[in-house]
């Protein structure tokens, strides 16, 4: 019995070990570690669904731990002793089956509450966010128009159109966007990698699909734009920019594309680059055009 437990004692030090060093390893910090392989998010949605990844993760993690211990402590106490001896078999053990089917009910439940919380959160919208963004994908590119802007002199909303030279850059405001997809070919999808988030562009009235939906955006910086559905053969080249910036920002730079300037004068006259900071233009043959056409 005593070279039992010894045994034991060992390979639990050894597993520990092992652990420990596998920790130490990789060299993430804490809280690279606790993203357990999540990418890291821009905006509070992506942040509600990387808490729960990490939540179901320790969870998953904790479960494991306990039968992995049940299976290491039966193969190191119950095992079979001789050739001629075996185990005391048990059977129809009542509290224990009982047991083995409630928590794991529990345990589903408690998981299937927080996943319906977060789905909802990331699934909510609202009637009064700070900036309305009108997205049309076409073949192969992207217009956005800003609702409620006007032009002075054409009395047009502010609208970014990409073209074969340059990338459209979406400037927005950390807060609460709303965007209203559609598409005017095929369908499209709408994807920013940091908003850990990406819908479909249908065109049509798509029979009652919701083609809205809502983020709140937390941090300042460039991020690419793709479109995430295979559109044609440019489908590739089919990419854009989001600039999030401050509300002052933004509220300076669609002052300046309401009185006329083009979207790259506008950035630099608030101190943004001009131009697209995350992907450059693929060299495609295709030609200028609206997402009318």
């Amino acid at each position: 019995m005593a070279d039992r437990h010894r045994r034991a004692s060992r390979a639990l030090r050894v597993l520990g070990g092992a652990g420990l060093l596998l920790v130490l390893l990789t060299g993430c910090s804490v809280e690279e570690g606790l993203r357990f392989g999540w990418p890291g998010g821009v905006t509070s949605e992506a942040t509600a669904m990387r808490e729960l990844w990490t939540g179901s993760t320790l969870a998953a993690l904790a479960v494991g731990v306990i039968v992995w211990g049940l299976i290491f402590w039966s193969c190191a106490f119950h095992r079979r002793k001789n050739a001629d001896e075996l185990p005391r078999q048990t059977a129809y053990n009542f509290p224990l089956e009982v047991g083995l089917t409630i928590v794991p009910l529990i345990i589903i439940s408690i998981l299937f509450y927080f996943t319906v919380v977060v789905q909802n959160e990331v699934l909510a919208e609202s009637t009064d966010p700070d900036v309305t963004v009108e997205v049309t994908g076409f073949q192969w590119n992207w217009e956005f128009t800003y609702a409620g802007s006007e032009v002075e002199e054409t009395g047009q909303p502010v609208s970014v159109l990409g073209d074969n030279e340059e990338i459209a850059v979406l400037v927005l405001p950390t807060g609460r966007i709303n965007f209203e997809l559609a598409s005017s070919d095929v369908i499209h999808s709408f994807w920013v990698p940091e908003f850990l988030f990406k819908r479909d562009v249908l065109p049509g009235e798509n029979f009652g699909y919701d083609n809205d939906f809502l983020v709140t955006t937390e941090e300042e910086g460039s991020y690419v734009g793709r479109c995430a559905e295979l559109c044609g053969i440019y489908h590739y080249a089919m990419n854009f920019e989001v600039r999030v910036v401050s509300p002052e920002v933004f509220q300076d730079y669609l002052a300046a594309r309401e009185s006329g300037l083009g979207n790259a004068e506008a950035l630099e006259s608030v101190g943004q680059p001009g131009l697209a900071q995350t992907i450059e233009p693929f060299d495609t043959d295709r030609t200028r055009r609206s997402a009318t056409d």
